[in-house]
């Protein structure tokens, strides 16, 4: 097994999601992820795409992100309101509660600690 990954699309069948059930707040997006690495320990990295709509969010895991296109506001609950774009990146820890925009299609590099 290679010890470098490149983290890219090509040869990789994306995974369709949405929202979770009850956590839709406007519009109808849609979700794609391509998962480049799923390591023992609960590690995953990779690439998420999403188009314009709203809903809540609750992370029970650690998560990098770094945004390639697009533009999202992320709310946290009782925080502050945040937009990113295209070269941001942040982290998203454990307990992070409120409600993620895509104001426009939307794609970033993950990667996620359980």
């Amino acid at each position: 097994m290679p010890r470098f990954l490149t983290i890219e699309t090509d040869g990789i069948e994306p995974e369709a999601g949405a929202p979770a059930e009850g956590r839709l707040i406007s519009g109808d997006p849609k979700f794609r992820t391509w998962n480049a690495e799923e390591a023992e320990g609960g590690l995953y990295a990779g690439i998420w795409e999403a188009t314009p709509g709203k809903w809540r969010i609750e992370y029970d895991e650690w998560e990098f992100c770094h945004i390639l296109s697009g533009v999202s506001v992320l709310a946290e609950e009782g925080g502050e309101t945040r937009t990113v774009r295209a070269g941001d990146s942040f982290v998203l820890r454990p307990g992070f509660k409120g409600s993620w925009e895509v104001l426009e299609t939307t794609r970033k590099e993950y990667v996620i600690r359980v």
